[in-house]
């Protein structure tokens, strides 16, 4: 299989994981437990293209035109290219014959980029340690992260 044929593979394995994650996360909101703000993510990214990386709290920040579409079209890039990374890494056998075990690894082990990363960018602190409940937060980021690798493997499977 070429690497074309691996990247071709990885974008609809990418969308669909997002989709299984975005399910996953209206089902907390149903339950009422609170979710990430895709607003908050474009609003970042807008700041960031002005220079700004790090804020104490990214709700304060000035609103950026278009925030909400901004975050979701980011949201669903990332997700792709995690996808294209585990299809890279796991190879056309996993492709031809997916199972659930590198899927769900993977996704957990994406939750560094937010917990590391995104949160401590936008004023959450590193592993959510700024917000009220850290534990809670990095916990819900880890399963969220598990969901888009079992995506992963069912999107593989279809």
């Amino acid at each position: 299989m070429t690497i074309t044929a691996l990247l071709s593979a990885a974008l609809p394995i990418g969308i669909g994981a997002t989709v299984v994650m975005d399910l996953w996360a209206l089902l907390l909101r149903r339950l009422g437990v609170t979710t990430l703000n895709f607003a908050m993510v474009g609003r970042w990214a807008g700041h960031l293209l002005r220079g700004r990386v790090w804020h104490a709290a990214i709700a304060n920040a000035r609103p950026v035109r278009h925030e909400r579409a901004w975050g979701w079209v980011i949201h669903y890039v990332i997700g792709v290219c995690f996808a294209v990374a585990f299809v890279l890494m796991a190879g056309e056998g996993w492709l031809r014959a997916p199972t659930l075990g590198p899927a769900l690894a993977f996704g957990v082990g994406t939750a560094v980029a937010p917990l590391c990363l995104m949160q401590s960018a936008m004023g959450a602190g590193f592993f959510a340690c700024r917000t009220a409940a850290p534990v809670l937060g990095c916990l819900k980021s880890v399963l969220t992260h598990g969901v888009f690798g079992v995506g992963l493997f069912m999107v593989a499977l279809v």
